[in-house]
């Protein structure tokens, strides 16, 4: 068997940067996990699965940054390199927009994506799905999170091809969140 040395440095001073961006934000959670531990889940999720390219992974753990804190894509790039800064562009949804309008443009351009975007979108979603299944948001409800659910297979449809062992770990988490919600809602009468 053959490894690659993936740069452990570039990782844990992604990893660093990441959890100094997100230090004071919390996800949504009834029990207000710390954001940085949804990064951290993303590029582990990818590690699992076979991805041992180096900006893929820092891609991965900073894949938040731009999106939801002061970082800039010139300062990731300064950072990190055009290569990650790149990647986390191509995964950063514009803010500025409709919560509608970005889940719309994930799945328009979801089939444009590099293959290392595509990546981090998998795994986001992967790590996503499980959070909205069995540690949801603390105020969406059941339909919500079943709809959370039909819009991560359209973003991932046009991610597939990229990494079998990722795409069949979405879909198995995909079918286990969708039993868990169905049986959450049978369960109230």
């Amino acid at each position: 068997m053959v490894t690659r040395k993936i740069p452990l440095e570039a990782l844990l001073r992604a990893a660093l940067f990441a959890a100094e961006k997100h230090r004071t934000q919390r996800r949504k959670d009834a029990g207000a996990s710390p954001y940085i531990n949804h990064p951290l889940a993303v590029a582990a999720v990818l590690a699992e699965h076979g991805v041992m390219d180096s900006v893929t992974l820092q891609a991965a753990l900073l894949h938040d940054t731009v999106e939801d804190t002061e970082t800039t894509v010139a300062e990731l790039a300064e950072v990190f390199g055009p290569a990650v800064a790149h990647v986390v562009r191509e995964v950063t949804d514009d803010v500025t927009l409709e919560r509608s309008e970005r889940r719309r443009l994930q799945i328009e351009n979801a089939p444009g994506l590099s293959e290392r975007a595509k990546l981090v979108k998998i795994g986001d979603k992967i790590c996503n799905i499980t959070d909205v299944a069995w540690n949801p948001p603390k105020d969406w409800s059941l339909g919500r999170r079943h709809d959370y659910l039909d819009w991560t297979e359209q973003v991932v449809a046009g991610c597939r091809g990229t990494s079998r062992a990722l795409e069949e770990r979405y879909d198995d988490v995909l079918a286990a969140a969708r039993r868990a919600l169905e049986e959450e809602g049978s369960g109230r009468d």
